[in-house]
């Protein structure tokens, strides 16, 4: 597999510029077209509501979404034009609810790039819309943070394993990314033996996988009682000066992560780098 489509979710958030930035250079890495998807969603108001407003507040509404899709397209143009890369990208602005339309339109498209929910920005009123598009998508879903600027992309990548479903769909959807890292780092946080763990060496069997495919990977387990595994995962890529953690997404039902916690969901409201996600 190749990455040839990449699209990108645009929006008015402070953090939007930063992550169209990795976008563009995640596109010319890997020599794909880069599509800025920008989504209106209208304030749905029950139609009592919607008849007891004064026409001037609708109008007023309605000419702030306007201004700011003008102003988000601006931005656009100019990261893409400022980086040369006009000729391989383009524009799509489409109304409705944010994550059904990156699920639409990221399904003719080979990984999806979104923002970290941010929950100091008044805008952004999406819990883990990563996580949301990822369960629906079927396509690798690629997190940047929202705070940060990120130049590295994909030059150290830690793998995070645990023998899953998702985990081996999400290294299979990171193989493009894979094969051009200095540096793989496949990592399994409190493994377990049996026929549905890791086996006998937690991690060798998915490095020797990886080896087969041209990409060089080291294979490294740790053990802790005390920390969440995703802050285990944090800590490490920090160690490890890792730019890319790759990992599955919701190996157990969204709704009881959301209840009991769980990687997925610590990874998406605390991650430091790009997370690559796949369901």
């Amino acid at each position: 597999m190749t990455i040839k489509n990449i699209l990108v979710h645009v929006d008015h958030g402070k953090a939007m510029p930063a992550r169209v930035a990795y976008a563009l250079g995640l596109a010319r890495q890997c020599d794909a077209h880069l599509t800025g998807l920008h989504c209106v969603t209208p304030i749905y108001l029950p139609g009592y509501v919607r008849a007891e407003m004064p026409e001037p507040v609708l109008r007023a509404q309605a000419e702030r979404e306007a201004a700011e899709q003008v102003a988000d397209k601006a931005a656009f143009d100019r990261a893409v034009a400022a980086s040369g890369y006009a000729a391989k990208a383009e524009w799509r602005a489409v109304q409705g609810d944010p994550i059904d339309a990156l699920v639409l339109h990221g399904r003719y498209a080979d990984l999806v790039v979104v923002g970290q929910s941010d929950a100091e920005d008044a805008r952004d009123d999406i819990v883990d819309l990563p996580g949301a598009v990822a369960l629906e998508l079927g396509r690798p879903v690629l997190a940047v943070p929202h705070a940060g600027k990120f130049d590295r992309i994909g030059e150290h990548v830690l793998v995070a394993w645990n023998a899953s479903r998702e985990a081996t769909r999400a290294v299979n959807d990171a193989m493009p990314l894979l094969a051009k890292a200095k540096k793989v780092t496949v990592l399994a946080v409190n493994p377990r033996g049996g026929m549905h763990g890791h086996g006998a060496q937690p991690g060798a069997d998915i490095a020797l996988h990886l080896a087969r495919h041209g990409v060089k990977a080291e294979a490294a387990q740790l053990s802790s009682d005390d920390l969440d595994p995703g802050d285990v995962l944090l800590s490490r890529a920090s160690d490890l000066g890792a730019d890319l953690v790759v990992m599955g997404a919701y190996g157990r039902s969204r709704l009881r992560e959301m209840v009991l916690g769980g990687v997925t969901r610590h990874m998406m409201k605390h991650m430091t780098v790009p997370v690559l996600l796949s369901h």
